[in-house]
């Protein structure tokens, strides 16, 4: 599949081009940026992909996929131009900015016969996968809480559309970290059926979301506790898991964003392992952190399958909708 990777900030530079490069069945053809900076950067990386300065410019070309990595606030805008002009699309998170945004790119997709993707590749972290094993072997017995957190102490506010009080630019810590968290909850035990929220600005001068937590009920029973802050100056547990026969407890991030951020790529030895000091614990003993595998995402994709369905990113916006209801009136919000 001939690709054109539209946007190469670090979006792009890490999370994108490194796997489309690696992947039997993808080629980057084509990477869209009008920054000199980032051109020179492709052109020295990926000397083979042809430079464009405009999404304008990808219609002119012959391609198969493109993968749009742009500012939140123009995701669904150039999503839906790539789907009118007959290609197929991943999209990076947040994936639109409403649900009724989001169901009605799902349309338009599923009328023309077209991939669309929701860019959700932290459901191939290695503590997400290790949190599937543990279900699937039922090691954990019933479980009844899932506690989940995306923590950083940033008490300097940078000059970013992410730090942006304009709604348009979905600035939000909701939008940013949150569409992670909601995610994997949703991708481990389903679509919640209540939602209750607590959304704060907490550092002086920001303008955007910067510290909130979530409350998911799902269907069977497990409550989803989310956490997201960027000002935590004491991080917890990534994952707290509770059954009725053991935890699960991990501290850390997942290795892969680090490693890519670094310039290595997935063709690397050792591609998402952690080391045993890293593993998280069940029954206080330590417990193996099944290998990160962000890779498997466009392996699928170019094997023509949906790594992750438009419905689950619908479900996402939904989710994120209702906590804005909920933080609003302080009452909870059925689903």
């Amino acid at each position: 599949m001939r690709t054109a990777l539209v946007g190469y900030g670090l979006g792009g530079a890490a999370f994108h081009a490194p796997f489309i490069e690696a992947t039997q069945g993808l080629e980057l053809s084509a990477v869209v940026t009008s920054n000199p900076k980032r051109q020179a950067e492709v052109a020295e990386r990926y000397p083979n992909a042809t430079l464009l300065s405009s999404l304008d410019e990808v219609w002119q070309g012959n391609f198969d996929l493109v993968v749009i990595t742009t500012p939140n606030r123009f995701h669904a805008t150039h999503a839906r131009q790539v789907l009118e002009h007959g290609l197929n699309v991943v999209v990076d998170k947040p994936f639109a900015a409403s649900a009724m945004e989001a169901r009605a790119l799902a349309s338009i997709a599923s009328s023309k016969g077209l991939q669309l993707v929701p860019f959700h590749n932290r459901r191939w972290d290695g503590d997400l996968l290790t949190v599937r094993k543990l279900l699937a072997d039922n090691t954990l017995g019933a479980v009844h809480k899932f506690e989940s957190r995306f923590e950083r102490y940033r008490p300097e506010i940078k000059s970013s559309w992410k730090e942006s009080g304009d709604p348009a630019d979905l600035g939000s810590i909701l939008f940013d970290l949150g569409t992670h968290l909601v995610d994997q909850s949703v991708a481990l035990f389903g679509r919640p059926t209540s939602v209750h929220a607590e959304i704060t600005t907490v550092r002086p001068g920001a303008k955007a979301d910067d510290d909130v937590f979530l409350s998911l009920t799902h269907d069977n029973g497990v409550r989803s506790h989310l956490w997201m802050s960027a000002l935590a100056a004491d991080l917890g547990p990534r994952f707290r898991v509770l059954g009725h026969d053991a935890a699960y407890v991990k501290h850390g991030m997942d290795p892969q964003e680090d490693r890519l951020k670094a310039g290595d790529t997935p063709a690397g030895p050792g591609w998402g392992e952690e080391p045993e000091e890293a593993w998280g614990k069940v029954g206080g003993k330590p417990y193996r952190t099944e290998p990160g595998a962000y890779q498997d995402f466009y392996a699928q994709v170019a094997a023509g399958k949906a790594p992750v369905s438009p419905q689950d990113a619908v479900t996402g916006l939904e989710v994120i909708e209702a906590a804005k209801q909920s933080a609003t009136t302080g009452d909870a919000v059925k689903l």
